[in-house]
């Protein structure tokens, strides 16, 4: 079984000001009300988890709220969730507390009261630089508005932030996708995350391609913009640590590396998804249903699975190929399953692993078809 190397906690807020075209995520339209009632059933949850002495005695290591639009709750909300997890778990010692935000959903007066309250780190939902891509994806806010948010962040005093960009998008080249990461390397983030595009069942981009009114992503393309973020950002002094993530030295998100590394996290929220202890366990995706849940004291977990060492080894294994350095198969635990350890042998025969000593990673082609290496991976397990 694999050993964590860490504590996190993760708090879902379900609320946008509205549906972007491609987000396929659970959420809810933002009112006051609803924030309100969400806001004590999430407190309540906490002191649930609390009672139950989840982690023991270790603090946390990283806190992060993510969404739905986290910001769409006022600044002394998020503060108040802050310091009930911060009395509940308790925080390490320069641990990273990390809340994402839409540019449009912040101020210079809210991000300098979520500095002053512990919050170290903010993630800009930035998606795009130019405003014609965002408006195809139905994205609102502008570039503009990312700029000025971003100085604003600093001049509040985050000296950590994380900028998202996708490519990809309906009518986006190489060019304007060289424009964009120009401009945002020019904004000096310690962190980037670049993801292409995807087409989730049931968002307004799905049906839109149904329809002809919108190009389905052009694969091809795709890749070629992955090489192009990799080569302007490396350039720029940024490292890629993971297959979608960038970052200056010294500032790789310990939330993600939480994730591909085997520690425990706690998901709080609906729809929030939890490993700790070799148990994986998730929230009903429902907030009406959540917070009726806690209003009775019962937490509103609706699937719960312990990991077979198998299981668990196997997982292990994919969330370590993530990463660039990629992983050993000592520390997976793999070593214990042929079928594991067959099937990487013919994934490195097949150019899609490389090894270097003990340590298995994906090829610059396997980083192309890493989710389908998940699923072979998997798949061994029960052939």
């Amino acid at each position: 079984m694999r050993q964590a190397t860490g504590r996190g906690l993760y708090i879902h807020v379900p609320f946008c000001h509205q549906r972007c075209h491609f987000c396929a995520f659970y959420l809810e339209i933002h009112h006051a009300r609803a924030a309100e009632d969400f806001l004590g059933a999430l407190l309540t949850e906490l002191r649930l988890y609390g009672e139950q002495r989840l982690f023991g005695s270790e603090p946390l290591q990283s806190v992060y709220f993510g969404g739905g639009t986290p910001t769409t709750l006022s600044a002394p909300q998020l503060a108040t969730v802050l310091s009930a997890a911060r009395d509940t778990f308790g925080l390490q010692d320069e641990a990273e507390i990390t809340v994402e935000a839409h540019p449009g959903s912040v101020t210079r007066d809210s991000l300098s009261h979520l500095c002053k309250a512990g919050f170290t780190r903010v993630s800009f939902g930035a998606e795009s630089m130019n405003q014609l891509e965002l408006d195809r994806v139905g994205r609102p806010g502008s570039p503009m508005s990312t700029v000025q948010m971003v100085t604003a962040a600093r001049q509040a005093g985050f000296t950590d932030l994380n900028l998202d960009l996708m490519y990809g998008l309906p009518g986006q080249t190489v060019e304007s996708w060289s424009a964009s990461l120009r401009q945002i390397v020019d904004l000096a983030p310690t962190h980037l995350s670049c993801y292409a595009l995807t087409v989730e069942e049931g968002t307004a981009l799905q049906a839109a391609i149904r329809r002809g009114t919108v190009p389905a992503p052009d694969e091809t393309l795709q890749n070629e913009m992955e090489d192009l973020a990799e080569d302007v950002l490396s350039r720029a002094g940024f490292t890629r640590y993971e297959i979608s993530n960038y970052c200056r030295p010294g500032f790789a998100s310990r939330h993600n590396q939480l994730h591909w590394t085997g520690g425990d996290y706690l998901g709080l929220g609906p729809s929030a998804q939890s490993y700790v202890a070799g148990r994986r366990f998730g929230n009903v995706s429902d907030l009406s249903a959540y917070n009726a849940s806690l209003q009775t004291g019962t937490l509103p977990v609706t699937e719960s699975e312990q990991l077979s060492t198998a299981g668990d080894a196997c997982e292990r294994l994919v969330f370590g190929l993530r990463l660039t350095e990629g992983i050993t198969l000592t520390e997976t635990g793999a070593l214990a399953f042929s079928g594991l350890t067959g099937k990487v042998d013919e994934l490195i025969g097949d150019d899609i692993l490389e090894r270097n000593g003990e340590r298995v990673r994906l090829t610059r082609r396997g980083r192309r078809y890493a989710d389908t290496v998940a699923v072979a991976l998997l798949a061994s397990l029960t052939s």
